[in-house]
């Protein structure tokens, strides 16, 4: 276990942290002070390590760490969880950021463990990661999901709507064949296994904070907007790629027009970031906020019988033991595919 650090320190872990949103989140909590030690968390070794001195550099804080952590690989992420754990040198665990995410558009692709790509990584890997760091964290301490208003359909966002069908249909989806996919192009697909994987964020999230309650530690999420130049349309072909890094920046003001929320990866990081660092939001829990504004998700994001599905099948899918995670696990599941 980690020592107290003099009772002042404080280990604040950011998946994806080496770019993008993460890495504009993990640098603004570096540079809040209050001794806090940012572990950056990514897959890409050379890129963690390029990310941790930049990071030191920038925010003026020597205190910043890397780890590799590939959440495509159920391994990888109990390796990641070990190692943390061992690590005597780092003060207790008060903040996880789930932020690392992907959009796969260009046909399925699977995990190494078997699971749809999309569903395996921004919802399986850090449904695991959770569950194995809870028992690390030392109260008070705040959890937050990076989810995505494309989540809402009632948002103006360009995306496919979500479709939950149960957690073994997405992570499955050859062995559960999702009829209403009948015709639709690969890009539609995948962006649709996109806005469910942040729908399924915010049902982990929300079951998350229930089964907290009282501990001391918080469960919340977060939307980013739209934001251009982060990485998540490295799946896209190249000039759909070129437009939304360079094109949609430019075209800001019109969205806003249509209430589409666009931000820059540093205002967005600087919102999330204040998510782990306010002290005003150190009791809130199974809230939603959109930048820094506290708002409803949507109708169905508060479906508790989805959630309740989703938690207890996952924790089937990945493995999960009862005796690896301090979380309720084995409850009765709504019946579904």
């Amino acid at each position: 276990m980690r020592g107290e650090d003099g009772g002042t320190g404080r280990t604040a872990i950011i998946t994806g942290g080496n770019q993008g949103l993460g890495y504009q989140a993990a640098k603004n909590v570096a540079a809040a002070g209050d001794g806090w030690h940012v572990v950056i968390a990514g897959r890409n070794e050379e890129k963690v390590v390029g990310a941790v001195g930049r990071m030191r550099a920038e925010s003026g804080n020597p205190r910043v760490d890397g780890m590799v952590l590939d959440l495509a690989s159920l391994h990888s992420v109990r390796s990641f969880a070990e190692a943390f754990a061992a690590r005597e040198d780092l003060p207790p665990l008060r903040a996880l950021v789930l932020n690392a995410g992907l959009q796969v558009v260009s046909g399925t692709t699977y995990t190494e463990d078997g699971f749809e790509t999309t569903f395996g990584v921004n919802h399986l890997g850090h449904y695991l990661l959770v569950n194995l760091l809870v028992g690390e964290m030392a109260p008070p301490a705040r959890i937050v999901f990076v989810s995505s208003g494309t989540h809402d359909p009632e948002q103006r966002t360009g995306m496919p709507a979500p479709r939950y069908r149960g957690a073994k249909a997405l992570a499955w989806p050859e062995r559960y064949p999702d009829p209403d996919e009948e015709g639709e192009g690969t890009g539609v697909v995948g962006r649709r296994r996109y806005t469910t994987s942040k729908l399924a964020n915010l049902y982990t999230s929300y079951e998350l904070a229930r089964r907290l309650a009282g501990s001391g530690v918080t469960s919340n999420a977060f939307d980013p907007g739209l934001m251009p130049g982060t990485g998540l349309a490295r799946d896209w072909g190249s000039t759909a790629r070129f437009a939304f890094d360079h094109v949609l920046p430019l075209l800001q003001p019109v969205f806003g027009m249509f209430g589409v929320n666009v931000n820059t990866v540093e205002t967005s990081g600087r919102a999330l970031a204040r998510l782990v660092t306010d002290p005003e939001l150190e009791n809130v829990s199974g809230s939603y906020f959109e930048g820094e504004k506290e708002i409803r998700s949507s109708e169905q994001s508060y479906d508790s019988e989805n959630a309740a599905e989703l938690w207890e099948t996952s924790a089937e899918l990945v493995g999960l033991g009862a005796g690896e995670t301090v979380l309720r696990i084995g409850d009765k599941v709504p019946k579904r595919a």
